[in-house]
This record gives C-alpha cells, sequence and structure tokens, in this order.
C-alpha cells in the first residue's frame, strides 16, 4: 500500500511554511507513521492541514481555480498566507511500496496575468536505481501547463531523454496528471494520479448519514456518509459469510447496540436498523445519536476490504463519549499497518483521551510562532516526553499537563 513519507505546504494560509516527514532534500528527518495524529490548540492551523489534503484531491478533481472556491476556501487571495505575495507550494513525499523508490510530486499554484489561478509548476520525481543521494531526476516537468514527460517505468529526464515526450495542455488550470495519469505510456504518474484520486477526506455529517437514500448495495462509503446503508446492502450481498461478523465486531464497539441490518421500504428506500438490547423494537438511523452514527460510520471505514490508501479525519471526536476514544484510536492503529492493502490514517484532534491512545512518534504538534503562522514538531523530538511515556505515562495527560508545550 501507498505511504505518504513526508508533505510540505507553503503559503497556505496559516501554514506559511509547515513540513511533516522526510522529504528528498530533508532525508535526514524520519519518514511519516502509518498512522499520525496532529494535535495542537484552536487557531493553530490544524483545520488548515486537513483543508490542505483536501485541496490536492479536490485540484485533482476539478482544477485549481475551482478548487481555490471550493468548500468556502473564498478564492486565491483568501488561502494565500497573508503578506504573501508570490504562490501556493505543496510537496508530496510518497512509496508505492515498500521496496519500490519515493517519488516527489511538487505543485505550485500562482495567479496568471489576469489574476486567475493556474498550475505555474508541476513536477513528479524519482532516483535512478540504486542511487541514494543527489537531486531525483523528473519524469514529468510542466511550467504553465507546457514541458515534458518521460514515458515507461525508468526513463528520467537527463538519463532517457530518448523516451521524453514533449507535453502541452489545453488548460492551464488543470493538472497534467489528470490528463497524463490517463495514458498507459506513463504508468508512473498513473499510479500517483489514482493514489491521490483515491484519498478519503472525511467530511461526514450525521444529517447526511440520517437521510434515505434509494435502495442500491455501494461497495464504499462516500466522503459526507449518506449512503451508510448502501454499504450495508453491498456487504450483506456481496460479503455473505463475513456480514454478520463484521457487524457483529461493529456493534461489539458501539455501547448498548446488539445487531445492525437493513429494512427496504415500499418506495424503494433504505432504512439502516440498531437493535438496541434491552428494546424489542429497532431504532432507525434516523432516531440514533450523531456519536452512534458517527462511530458506526469509522468503524464501516476501517471494515472496508479494499480501503482507501489514505484517510484523512478532522476531529473525530466530536459527539463521541470520552471513554470510547481510546478504543477509537487503537482501532484506527489497528488498520493502519503500513502492510499491504492497509490504509494510513491522518488524524486531527484537540482531545487528550484520544492521544492517550497514541504514540509519540505518531504525534505532531501544531503552534503559533510570534510571526501569527504556524509551527509543526514530532512529539517523539522530546527526549523527555518520549522518556515519560515509555515510564507508563499517557501521552493525552502530558498534553493537557502542558508537558507537551514548547520550551
Amino acid at each position: 500500500m501507498a505511504l505518504i513519507e513526508g508533505f510540505r505546504v507553503q503559503n497556505y494560509k496559516v501554514l506559511r511554511d509547515v513540513t511533516l516527514g522526510r522529504l528528498w532534500d530533508q532525508w535526514e528527518n524520519q519518514p511519516l507513521t502509518p498512522l499520525v495524529v496532529v494535535i495542537g490548540k484552536n487557531g493553530t492551523g490544524k483545520s488548515t492541514l486537513f483543508d490542505a489534503f483536501g485541496f490536492l484531491a479536490d485540484a485533482l478533481a476539478v482544477g485549481v481555480e475551482e478548487a481555490c472556491d471550493l468548500k468556502e476556501r473564498g478564492g486565491f487571495e483568501r488561502l494565500i498566507s497573508a503578506g504573501q505575495k508570490g504562490s501556493i507550494r505543496f510537496d508530496v513525499y510518497y512509496r508505492e511500496s515498500p521496496d519500490e523508490r519515493p517519488i516527489t510530486y511538487e505543485l505550485t499554484v500562482g495567479r496568471d496575468r489576469s489574476g486567475r489561478p493556474y498550475v505555474e509548476e508541476e513536477r513528479l520525481r524519482q532516483r535512478r536505481k540504486r542511487a541514494t543521494r543527489g537531486r531525483p531526476y523528473s519524469f514529468l516537468n510542466l511550467s504553465g501547463g507546457k514541458g515534458q514527460a518521460w514515458a515507461g517505468e525508468e526513463s528520467l529526464e537527463g538519463v532517457e531523454d530518448s523516451a521524453r515526450v514533449p507535453v502541452e495542455l489545453t488548460d492551464s488550470r488543470k493538472l497534467g496528471i489528470a490528463t497524463l495519469g490517463a495514458l498507459k505510456e506513463h504508468p508512473r504518474i498513473t499510479k500517483f494520479r489514482n493514489f491521490l484520486a483515491n484519498w478519503y477526506l472525511s467530511y461526514f455529517t450525521p444529517d447526511a448519514a440520517r437521510s434515505l437514500p434509494m435502495a442500491g448495495p455501494q461497495k464504499h462509503l462516500n466522503i459526507h456518509g449518506d449512503n451508510l446503508g448502501n454499504v450495508v446492502q453491498f456487504m450483506e450481498r456481496d460479503q455473505k459469510d463475513k456480514f454478520k461478523a463484521i457487524l457483529h465486531r461493529i456493534a461489539q464497539k458501539i455501547p448498548g447496540v446488539d445487531r445492525i441490518d437493513t429494512k427496504r421500504t415500499d418506495d424503494g428506500r433504505l432504512l439502516l436498523r440498531f437493535n438496541d438490547k434491552g428494546f424489542q423494537d429497532p431504532f432507525f438511523a434516523q432516531q440514533m445519536s450523531d456519536g452512534t452514527l458517527k462511530l458506526f460510520a469509522y468503524m464501516l471505514l476501517l471494515e472496508d476490504p479494499e480501503p482507501p490508501p489514505f484517510i484523512c479525519i478532522e476531529e473525530p471526536e466530536n459527539g463521541l463519549y470520552h471513554k470510547l476514544l481510546e478504543t477509537l484510536a487503537r482501532e484506527f492503529r489497528d488498520r493502519a499497518t503500513g502492510r499491504r492493502n492497509a490504509p494510513q490514517i491522518f488524524i486531527t484532534t484537540h482531545q487528550p483521551y484520544f492521544v492517550d491512545a497514541v504514540r509519540p512518534n505518531e504525534t505532531w504538534i501544531l503552534e503559533k510562532g510570534l510571526d501569527g503562522f504556524a509551527k509543526i514538531r514530532r512529539a517523539s523530538d522530546d527526549s523527555i516526553v518520549t522518556s515519560m511515556v515509555a515510564e507508563g505515562l499517557p501521552l493525552g495527560g502530558l498534553w493537557y499537563s502542558d508537558y507537551l508545550d514548547a520550551r
């Protein structure tokens, strides 16, 4: 399973220059873990970091100009860091599998002469086989939608110029990987495009989960969670042997719930039923609490036999009983193993009970600098904190007691 080893964002709101993990030019840094948890006080940039991933996913789907306006972002002028006149930049350093060479994706979004956002620079890099140092060579290099791509699995800039293909996009506001990733001549671009296209960023809302979708099995949970019943129906139809065991495991994690199933209405819609212990008649999703629906959605997402490669969830604790948070954190880690077909899970939270179940090397602390911009550090970089956790003190308790504050 592909894994992001490092991520950098520059000039994106409060994130003027923030790096998590390893980049090709910061090889001394430790790579990101399969489970990544970002903590911090209100206003430090946790939601902005979550949205930076969302921007990349939206840019692939609809282009950078539309991405600037989606999800109430308010356009490029509201996205670029205060006082900055340049461009917004993203770097994703990822590895398709543990035995493959890492790839760097670089995207710079600027403004053209008319002030509209466009793809200023776009690049994919990779080192040659057996090379461990030096600048990786490009196999995609575009400026304003024009440049070159190197076809095949091994061809690289300056090494396999015979495989160089000139590229000129008709729309400089669309990502080059969106177009070239659809061509079999560019398998590495295709892999990254598919990786990015399959990111799951949760915008789950309980009200959406309470909607009554038309009956019809659907394989995966969508980002809003309004197809919960359809996913259960798919599991019931296509995974009969595993279905009861999966729902039983989920029900065990939700206090008071004994059984979960679906009921089709006369007009073809689907009702999700929760059988509560002590009650003869079931409760429907429309009657369940926000926390129960949210916990069920997370568990259903984690039970997906073909999970997204990258799952990003903002503040999963909202609406949940605090004693469930350590359980939820452990469930995330049990799935984020770094093994084949296992997702990488990225969480933002401000709940110490959740952090109690997290390790220092998985935890990143966002803070506001004196200049008003965010800075980030790994909890494991503090040897005192690492030693205290090793002695049995919970990390969330240390955070609550201000031991994670910058010294």
